[in-house]
């Protein structure tokens, strides 16, 4: 068998498209649900070197404000673009340097005025009345020159980015675990139903790395 690294390349078939697009990164047991609040309990090595692959290759990252408190998201590398219908800037992105930390927020958000305080002015895009216009947030950032953009969660922003016809795929790791109870499943919200076009599957250690392109 290849060794992993050769594979991960491989799944480089993983490169982002020419034209800007934007990727939802995801990872679950068996019966694909979430089993937890966080992702971690479900990661395993294979997964890790795929998740931080495509982080490398992303120019910017769009993350649900909960799942950022959730998951205790640190500032990186990589400049994150916070999505919350409230404003609120998470405590461990209120230290951030000048640009790497962005909010997208709405309106009518109680906390937009000290979003701008805590992030700047330019920092905090106004997207929509009650609900975040993510098609205008991808514009924005592509005039941003963040052209290639990886969402990490959560359900619900996954779900948004589906049925407002923003993301473009869908990048899947299958665990071999099954895990009993009820949990959450990888969308959350009103329903929405896409179809979806697999272009890649590999397999390295029983864990299953799918890449699905968003049918239009």
């Amino acid at each position: 068998m290849a060794s992993w690294s050769a594979m991960a390349l491989s799944f480089c078939a993983f490169a982002f498209l020419r034209r800007p697009s934007c990727r939802f990164d995801c990872r679950v047991p068996c019966e694909s649900t979430l089993n937890s609040d966080t992702s971690r309990s479900i990661n395993n090595g294979v997964d890790k070197m795929v998740f931080d692959l495509l982080r490398e290759l992303a120019d910017a990252l769009v993350v649900g404000a909960g799942t950022i408190r959730i998951e205790g998201y640190a500032v990186g590398r990589k400049p994150l673009v916070v999505v919350s219908r409230t404003g609120s800037v998470p405590p461990t992105q209120r230290e951030a340097g000048s640009g790497k930390v962005l909010m997208a927020t709405v309106s009518t958000a109680p906390y937009v005025d000290e979003a701008r305080e805590i992030l700047g002015r330019d920092n905090v895009l106004v997207l929509g009345s009650h609900r975040v216009d993510l098609a205008r947030l991808k514009d924005e950032l592509v005039l941003r020159g963040y052209r290639h953009l990886l969402s990490e969660g959560g359900p619900h922003l996954l779900r948004d980015l589906l049925d407002q016809g923003v993301a473009d795929e869908l990048d899947a790791t299958v665990v071999p675990r099954v895990i009993g109870g009820s949990h959450r499943r990888i969308t959350d919200g009103p329903p929405v139903e896409i179809p979806l076009r697999l272009t890649t599957l590999v397999e390295e250690e029983g864990t299953l790395l799918a890449r699905w392109f968003v049918e239009r």
